[in-house]
Protein backbone atom coordinates (compact mmCIF):
# COMPACT_ATOMS: atom_id res chain seq x y z
CA UNK A 1 0.00 0.00 0.00
CA UNK A 2 1.33 3.79 -0.82
CA UNK A 3 2.32 5.96 2.22
CA UNK A 4 -1.29 7.60 3.34
CA UNK A 5 -1.84 10.56 4.47
CA UNK A 6 -4.72 13.06 6.68
CA UNK A 7 -4.91 16.31 6.18
CA UNK A 8 -7.48 18.89 8.24
CA UNK A 9 -8.42 22.71 7.38
CA UNK A 10 -10.92 23.87 10.08
CA UNK A 11 -12.53 26.93 10.04
CA UNK A 12 -14.99 29.06 12.60
CA UNK A 13 -17.84 27.29 10.37
CA UNK A 14 -17.12 23.65 9.20
CA UNK A 15 -14.11 21.35 9.13
CA UNK A 16 -12.66 19.11 5.99
CA UNK A 17 -10.96 16.23 6.66
CA UNK A 18 -8.83 14.29 3.58
CA UNK A 19 -7.60 10.67 3.35
CA UNK A 20 -5.08 9.94 0.32
CA UNK A 21 -2.11 8.72 -0.94
CA UNK A 22 1.19 9.08 -2.42
CA UNK A 23 -0.46 9.37 -5.60
CA UNK A 24 -2.88 12.12 -5.14
CA UNK A 25 -5.48 9.70 -4.88
CA UNK A 26 -8.29 11.18 -2.51
CA UNK A 27 -9.64 7.79 -0.54
CA UNK A 28 -12.07 9.50 1.80
CA UNK A 29 -13.66 13.33 2.11
CA UNK A 30 -15.82 13.92 5.31
CA UNK A 31 -17.08 17.54 6.12
CA UNK A 32 -18.23 18.40 10.11
CA UNK A 33 -18.48 21.60 11.98
CA UNK A 34 -16.12 23.92 13.66
CA UNK A 35 -12.88 22.93 14.92
CA UNK A 36 -11.41 26.54 15.64
CA UNK A 37 -10.01 26.44 19.22
CA UNK A 38 -11.49 29.69 19.86
CA UNK A 39 -15.02 28.38 19.08
CA UNK A 40 -14.92 25.02 20.85
CA UNK A 41 -11.68 25.01 22.85
CA UNK A 42 -8.59 22.87 21.98
CA UNK A 43 -10.64 19.69 23.71
CA UNK A 44 -12.99 20.10 21.75
CA UNK A 45 -11.44 20.80 18.74
CA UNK A 46 -9.11 17.23 19.40
CA UNK A 47 -13.05 15.93 19.21
CA UNK A 48 -13.82 17.22 16.42
CA UNK A 49 -10.84 16.16 14.69
CA UNK A 50 -11.11 12.48 16.09
CA UNK A 51 -14.44 12.05 15.21
CA UNK A 52 -13.57 13.38 11.29
CA UNK A 53 -10.78 11.09 11.08
CA UNK A 54 -12.24 8.40 12.74
CA UNK A 55 -14.80 8.71 9.97
CA UNK A 56 -12.63 9.13 6.98
CA UNK A 57 -10.68 5.78 8.00
CA UNK A 58 -14.08 4.04 7.70
CA UNK A 59 -14.98 5.75 4.35
CA UNK A 60 -11.93 4.92 3.22
CA UNK A 61 -12.25 1.27 4.31
CA UNK A 62 -8.98 1.34 6.38
CA UNK A 63 -8.40 -1.83 8.11
CA UNK A 64 -7.83 -1.65 11.50
CA UNK A 65 -4.53 -0.57 12.88
CA UNK A 66 -3.78 0.70 9.67
CA UNK A 67 -1.07 3.37 10.50
CA UNK A 68 -1.27 7.01 8.85
CA UNK A 69 2.23 8.20 7.50
CA UNK A 70 1.45 11.97 7.59
CA UNK A 71 -1.25 14.14 9.10
CA UNK A 72 -1.24 18.11 8.82
CA UNK A 73 -3.95 19.80 10.81
CA UNK A 74 -4.57 23.61 9.96
CA UNK A 75 -6.92 25.77 12.50
CA UNK A 76 -8.40 28.72 12.67
CA UNK A 77 -7.95 29.86 15.94
CA UNK A 78 -4.39 28.80 16.13
CA UNK A 79 -3.14 32.49 16.29
CA UNK A 80 -0.41 32.68 19.49
CA UNK A 81 2.92 31.23 18.67
CA UNK A 82 1.84 29.05 22.36
CA UNK A 83 -1.75 28.14 21.21
CA UNK A 84 0.13 26.69 17.98
CA UNK A 85 2.52 24.57 20.38
CA UNK A 86 -0.18 23.31 22.27
CA UNK A 87 -1.85 22.68 19.11
CA UNK A 88 0.87 20.44 17.63
CA UNK A 89 1.31 18.92 21.23
CA UNK A 90 -2.18 17.74 21.10
CA UNK A 91 -2.44 16.41 17.73
CA UNK A 92 0.60 14.59 17.81
CA UNK A 93 -0.37 13.01 21.38
CA UNK A 94 -3.56 11.54 19.68
CA UNK A 95 -1.07 8.85 17.54
CA UNK A 96 -3.41 9.55 14.59
CA UNK A 97 -0.17 9.39 12.52
CA UNK A 98 3.78 8.75 12.48
CA UNK A 99 4.35 12.54 11.37
CA UNK A 100 2.13 15.28 12.46
CA UNK A 101 2.50 19.22 11.61
CA UNK A 102 -0.28 21.62 12.62
CA UNK A 103 -0.71 25.76 12.14
CA UNK A 104 -2.96 28.20 11.43
CA UNK A 105 -5.28 27.75 8.60
CA UNK A 106 -4.48 30.85 6.74
CA UNK A 107 -0.96 28.14 6.25
CA UNK A 108 -3.21 25.86 4.08
CA UNK A 109 -5.14 28.70 2.27
CA UNK A 110 -1.28 29.84 1.28
CA UNK A 111 -0.11 26.24 -0.09
CA UNK A 112 -3.48 25.85 -1.65
CA UNK A 113 -2.59 29.28 -3.72
CA UNK A 114 1.40 28.20 -4.53
CA UNK A 115 4.10 26.38 -4.49
CA UNK A 116 6.31 28.89 -4.37
CA UNK A 117 8.51 29.46 -0.92
CA UNK A 118 8.67 33.22 -0.98
CA UNK A 119 4.64 34.26 -0.73
CA UNK A 120 1.91 35.88 1.11
CA UNK A 121 -1.59 35.40 1.13
CA UNK A 122 -3.96 37.69 2.74
CA UNK A 123 -7.52 35.74 3.68
CA UNK A 124 -10.60 38.34 3.94
CA UNK A 125 -13.79 36.21 4.75
CA UNK A 126 -15.94 36.60 7.60
CA UNK A 127 -12.54 38.08 9.07
CA UNK A 128 -9.16 39.57 8.04
CA UNK A 129 -5.91 37.56 8.62
CA UNK A 130 -2.48 37.21 6.47
CA UNK A 131 0.45 35.23 6.64
CA UNK A 132 4.13 34.89 4.77
CA UNK A 133 6.59 32.38 4.17
CA UNK A 134 10.59 33.33 2.98
CA UNK A 135 12.25 30.26 1.41
CA UNK A 136 14.62 30.33 3.92
CA UNK A 137 11.93 29.00 6.47
CA UNK A 138 11.13 32.56 8.02
CA UNK A 139 7.44 32.87 8.15
CA UNK A 140 5.60 36.44 9.00
CA UNK A 141 2.17 36.45 10.81
CA UNK A 142 -0.28 38.68 12.86
CA UNK A 143 -2.40 38.04 16.12
CA UNK A 144 -5.51 38.41 14.73
CA UNK A 145 -7.37 38.74 17.34
CA UNK A 146 -10.18 41.16 15.91
CA UNK A 147 -10.25 45.14 16.87
CA UNK A 148 -8.06 44.49 20.43
CA UNK A 149 -5.22 43.58 17.98
CA UNK A 150 -5.72 46.75 15.28
CA UNK A 151 -7.71 44.02 12.88
CA UNK A 152 -10.46 46.08 10.46
CA UNK A 153 -12.60 43.97 7.76
CA UNK A 154 -14.05 41.19 6.31
CA UNK A 155 -17.33 40.61 6.05
CA UNK A 156 -18.93 40.42 9.49
CA UNK A 157 -16.78 44.01 10.24
CA UNK A 158 -18.05 45.53 6.65
CA UNK A 159 -21.76 44.18 7.32
CA UNK A 160 -21.85 46.55 11.12
CA UNK A 161 -20.47 49.12 9.00
CA UNK A 162 -23.26 49.22 6.72
CA UNK A 163 -25.28 49.35 9.08
CA UNK A 164 -24.41 52.15 11.31
CA UNK A 165 -23.90 54.19 7.65
CA UNK A 166 -27.42 53.20 7.09
CA UNK A 167 -28.64 54.30 10.44
CA UNK A 168 -26.34 57.63 10.56
CA UNK A 169 -27.03 58.52 6.87
CA UNK A 170 -30.85 58.24 7.49
CA UNK A 171 -30.88 60.65 11.28
CA UNK A 172 -29.01 63.23 9.43
CA UNK A 173 -25.33 61.81 11.78
CA UNK A 174 -23.80 60.96 8.32
CA UNK A 175 -23.75 61.48 4.92
CA UNK A 176 -26.73 60.70 2.96
CA UNK A 177 -26.50 57.00 1.36
CA UNK A 178 -28.16 54.64 -0.66
CA UNK A 179 -27.08 52.27 2.04
CA UNK A 180 -30.21 53.47 4.05
CA UNK A 181 -33.08 52.31 2.16
CA UNK A 182 -31.64 49.53 0.62
CA UNK A 183 -30.98 48.18 4.38
CA UNK A 184 -34.51 48.88 5.61
CA UNK A 185 -35.80 46.92 2.16
CA UNK A 186 -33.11 44.17 2.75
CA UNK A 187 -35.53 43.32 6.32
CA UNK A 188 -38.76 44.25 4.85
CA UNK A 189 -38.63 47.37 7.46
CA UNK A 190 -40.02 51.12 6.42
CA UNK A 191 -36.64 53.01 7.85
CA UNK A 192 -33.47 51.69 9.55
CA UNK A 193 -34.22 53.08 12.85
CA UNK A 194 -37.32 50.12 12.29
CA UNK A 195 -34.46 47.60 11.49
CA UNK A 196 -31.99 49.13 14.51
CA UNK A 197 -35.32 48.30 17.20
CA UNK A 198 -36.29 45.06 15.54
CA UNK A 199 -32.24 43.63 16.21
CA UNK A 200 -32.47 45.01 19.65
CA UNK A 201 -35.88 43.86 20.74
CA UNK A 202 -34.96 40.20 18.80
CA UNK A 203 -37.96 40.29 16.27
CA UNK A 204 -34.76 40.49 13.90
CA UNK A 205 -31.82 38.12 14.52
CA UNK A 206 -28.42 39.81 15.15
CA UNK A 207 -26.61 36.89 12.78
CA UNK A 208 -28.69 38.33 9.90
CA UNK A 209 -26.10 41.83 10.09
CA UNK A 210 -23.89 40.00 7.82
CA UNK A 211 -26.12 39.12 4.62
CA UNK A 212 -25.38 43.32 4.48
CA UNK A 213 -21.86 42.61 3.24
CA UNK A 214 -22.73 41.42 -0.33
CA UNK A 215 -25.17 44.28 -0.38
CA UNK A 216 -22.86 46.70 0.55
CA UNK A 217 -20.65 45.80 -2.48
CA UNK A 218 -23.70 46.11 -4.87
CA UNK A 219 -24.79 50.07 -3.17
CA UNK A 220 -20.95 50.54 -4.04
CA UNK A 221 -21.18 49.58 -7.42
CA UNK A 222 -24.07 52.30 -8.02
CA UNK A 223 -21.39 54.95 -7.30
CA UNK A 224 -22.85 55.97 -3.97
CA UNK A 225 -19.52 57.24 -2.09
CA UNK A 226 -20.18 56.27 1.27
CA UNK A 227 -20.44 52.73 0.53
CA UNK A 228 -17.84 53.45 -2.07
CA UNK A 229 -15.67 54.43 0.98
CA UNK A 230 -15.66 51.66 3.44
CA UNK A 231 -14.96 49.07 0.25
CA UNK A 232 -11.72 51.28 -0.44
CA UNK A 233 -11.36 51.12 3.21
CA UNK A 234 -11.43 47.66 2.88
CA UNK A 235 -8.74 47.69 0.34
CA UNK A 236 -6.20 49.72 2.03
CA UNK A 237 -6.49 47.18 4.85
CA UNK A 238 -5.57 44.14 2.42
CA UNK A 239 -2.83 46.34 1.26
CA UNK A 240 -1.88 46.93 4.72
CA UNK A 241 -1.04 43.21 5.23
CA UNK A 242 0.50 42.66 2.65
CA UNK A 243 3.17 45.38 2.80
CA UNK A 244 3.53 44.94 6.54
CA UNK A 245 3.72 41.01 5.84
CA UNK A 246 6.03 41.00 2.89
CA UNK A 247 7.86 43.76 4.31
CA UNK A 248 8.83 41.86 7.09
CA UNK A 249 10.53 39.31 5.01
CA UNK A 250 12.12 41.08 2.68
CA UNK A 251 9.77 40.47 0.09
CA UNK A 252 8.58 43.70 -1.19
CA UNK A 253 11.67 43.41 -4.05
CA UNK A 254 11.82 40.42 -4.73
CA UNK A 255 9.74 38.18 -6.83
CA UNK A 256 7.32 36.71 -4.39
CA UNK A 257 3.70 35.10 -5.17
CA UNK A 258 0.41 36.91 -3.52
CA UNK A 259 -2.41 34.66 -2.67
CA UNK A 260 -5.82 36.30 -2.04
CA UNK A 261 -8.76 34.07 -0.64
CA UNK A 262 -11.56 34.19 1.72
CA UNK A 263 -15.16 34.74 0.66
CA UNK A 264 -15.32 38.78 0.34
CA UNK A 265 -11.74 38.33 -1.86
CA UNK A 266 -12.77 35.57 -4.37
CA UNK A 267 -15.83 36.97 -5.05
CA UNK A 268 -13.59 39.48 -7.27
CA UNK A 269 -16.23 42.37 -6.72
CA UNK A 270 -14.67 44.74 -8.98
CA UNK A 271 -13.93 48.07 -6.93
CA UNK A 272 -12.45 45.63 -3.96
CA UNK A 273 -10.63 43.53 -6.39
CA UNK A 274 -9.08 46.16 -9.18
CA UNK A 275 -7.55 48.25 -6.02
CA UNK A 276 -6.18 45.56 -4.48
CA UNK A 277 -4.68 43.99 -7.87
CA UNK A 278 -3.42 48.14 -8.18
CA UNK A 279 -2.15 48.73 -4.85
CA UNK A 280 -0.32 45.15 -4.68
CA UNK A 281 1.36 46.18 -8.27
CA UNK A 282 2.69 49.69 -7.22
CA UNK A 283 3.83 48.69 -3.80
CA UNK A 284 5.43 44.95 -4.72
CA UNK A 285 5.97 45.29 -8.74
CA UNK A 286 7.41 41.57 -9.02
CA UNK A 287 4.68 40.01 -7.09
CA UNK A 288 2.46 37.42 -8.91
CA UNK A 289 -0.95 37.55 -7.68
CA UNK A 290 -2.92 34.93 -7.48
CA UNK A 291 -6.65 34.74 -6.48
CA UNK A 292 -7.56 31.78 -4.69
CA UNK A 293 -9.47 28.49 -7.01
CA UNK A 294 -9.25 25.60 -4.89
CA UNK A 295 -10.73 24.87 -1.46
CA UNK A 296 -8.33 25.36 1.25
CA UNK A 297 -8.37 21.56 2.28
CA UNK A 298 -6.26 21.13 -0.54
CA UNK A 299 -3.30 23.28 0.73
CA UNK A 300 -3.52 20.90 4.23
CA UNK A 301 -3.08 17.82 1.96
CA UNK A 302 -0.54 19.52 0.06
CA UNK A 303 1.35 20.24 3.61
CA UNK A 304 0.84 16.76 4.11
CA UNK A 305 2.11 15.41 0.72
CA UNK A 306 5.07 17.72 0.65
CA UNK A 307 6.62 15.48 4.12
CA UNK A 308 6.04 12.06 1.90
CA UNK A 309 7.57 10.70 -1.67
CA UNK A 310 4.55 11.50 -3.99
CA UNK A 311 4.56 10.38 -7.33
CA UNK A 312 5.28 13.96 -9.77
CA UNK A 313 1.41 14.36 -10.55
CA UNK A 314 0.40 13.93 -7.42
CA UNK A 315 -0.56 17.55 -6.47
CA UNK A 316 -2.28 17.63 -9.91
CA UNK A 317 -4.35 14.85 -9.24
CA UNK A 318 -5.13 15.72 -5.78
CA UNK A 319 -6.00 19.45 -6.60
CA UNK A 320 -8.43 17.74 -9.27
CA UNK A 321 -10.15 15.28 -7.06
CA UNK A 322 -10.51 17.88 -4.31
CA UNK A 323 -11.99 20.59 -6.53
CA UNK A 324 -14.84 18.06 -7.93
CA UNK A 325 -15.33 16.34 -4.35
CA UNK A 326 -15.43 19.88 -2.31
CA UNK A 327 -18.03 21.61 -5.12
CA UNK A 328 -20.46 18.41 -4.22
CA UNK A 329 -20.20 19.50 -0.59
CA UNK A 330 -20.66 23.26 -0.71
CA UNK A 331 -24.18 22.22 -2.75
CA UNK A 332 -25.15 20.40 -0.05
CA UNK A 333 -23.70 23.22 2.91
CA UNK A 334 -23.15 26.72 1.13
CA UNK A 335 -19.60 28.37 2.38
CA UNK A 336 -20.16 31.41 4.53
CA UNK A 337 -18.75 34.81 3.45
Amino acid sequence: MSPLFLAADGGNSKTDVVLGDTSGRVLAFVRGGTSSPHNVGLPGAIAVLGKLITEARAEAGLPPGTMIDSLAVYLAGADLPDEVTALNAAVAGQGWARHTQADNDCFALLRAGTAMPDAVAVVCGAGNNCVGRAADGRTARFVALGPISGDWGGGHDLADHALRAAARGEDGRGDPTALSAAVAAHFGRPTVEAVSIGLHLGDLPMDRIPELAPLLFEIAATGDEVAAALVTRQAEEILAQHRSAAGRLGLLTRPHAVVLGGGVLQARHAQLHEQVIRGVQAQAPQATITVLDAPPVTGAALLALDTLDAAPDAESALRATLSRVTAGAREQAPAPL
